[in-house]
């Protein structure tokens, strides 16, 4: 039988698949369906900022109040037990590793580097395996540089590394003015894994109740050309890992993002619309194109179709169509 297993951020994984951070892997419940569903590993749903920095506020104006606060007091907020969400997130990190075998990457949706991050080494103390930082300031500063808004990744990244010994991952955009440039620069920075790409809130307008909503929560199955494409571009040159996200709604797009080079893909809307099961049935998907086409191992055909191994690299470099396509009019 083929063997799908992969390493990822250091970490052995028993499948290339992972729940990626949504509402889904908010439960010691929901997570343990997706263990025996046969995920790799499992990245648990965002702690924001906001909740980590309106908490430790708190927590000092407690403590301000009480004079008890002195040019140390960050120092030791690791010696108090915070409310709500903290800890929260610190017990499900807790109770998965006391009963889930693999890998809990911990997750933090981040805009600024500013105070929080020395709370990435409670998110270490409690077991999490590895922490993925989801980072995206919305570029809608007209003030702001663009070499002032890549800064602030930069700045994230330096200040968690400081903090934790384990594995860091990071979650980007592709809105960048340079995005090949950016990536093997951020791969450089000692971080172990690069997830392409981000997915945003998109508003949208309602034109009966004039107000603003929110549209396309789920992706689409065409959505995943654009993290395809720099993967392949990217998998040459970066130095970490790479893994895939955004669209991937079949079995097939998942060999296609590591043929292009991808240690691993994160799922999330198909497991909502297709339930957590679907998982097992990619798996078994996965090793029987991997017994039609003569492969023993994911290593063996990680990579073939990158950019820098493709027989047609141009092809990922294309932006303009070529020729007429009758059947589209283009």
């Amino acid at each position: 039988m083929p063997d799908i297993s992969t390493t990822y951020l250091g970490l052995q994984l028993k499948s290339p698949i992972m729940a990626s951070s949504s509402g889904l892997t908010s439960s010691l419940e929901n997570i343990k369906a997706i263990e025996k569903a046969g995920a790799g590993a499992i990245v648990l749903k965002s702690l924001f900022e906001e909740e980590i920095v309106t908490e430790l506020e708190h927590e000092m104006n407690k403590m301000h109040s009480e004079n008890y606060l002195y040019p140390e007091t960050m120092d030791y907020y690791d010696s108090y037990d915070v409310e709500d969400s903290l800890s929260s997130y610190l017990k499900l990190i807790t109770d998965c590793k006391k009963e889930v075998r693999i890998p809990i990457i911990a997750s933090i949706n981040c805009i600024t580097a500013h105070n929080w991050p020395y709370f990435a080494k409670s998110l270490q103390d409690a077991g999490a395996d590895a922490i993925e930082l989801n980072i995206f300031a919305l570029p809608s500063d007209t003030e702001r540089s663009g070499p002032e808004q890549e800064q602030l990744y930069f700045d994230i990244i330096k200040a968690v590394k400081e903090e934790v010994s384990i594995p860091v991952s990071i979650k980007i955009s592709h809105y960048f003015s340079n995005l090949a440039n950016m990536i093997k620069r951020l791969s450089e920075t000692g971080i172990d894994g690069i997830v392409l790409f981000n997915r945003f809130y998109s508003p949208d307008i309602d034109v009966d109740n004039l107000e603003v909503i929110p549209t396309n929560i789920f992706t689409s199955e065409k959505d995943y050309v654009m993290p395809l494409r720099w993967i392949a571009i990217s998998s040459g040159y970066v130095q970490c890992d790479i893994s895939a996200t955004t669209g991937i709604h079949e079995s097939r797009t998942i060999v296609k993002m590591i043929l292009a080079g991808a240690q691993t893909v994160q799922l999330a809307s198909t497991l909502y619309k297709n339930g957590v099961e679907t998982i097992e049935r990619y798996n078994r998907e996965i090793e029987k194109w991997m017994r039609l086409k003569n492969f023993d191992s994911i290593e063996q055909f990680r990579g073939v179709l990158s950019q820098s191994n493709a027989t047609n690299p141009a092809g990922y470099l294309r932006v303009q169509f070529m020729k007429q396509f009758s059947e589209y009019n283009l």
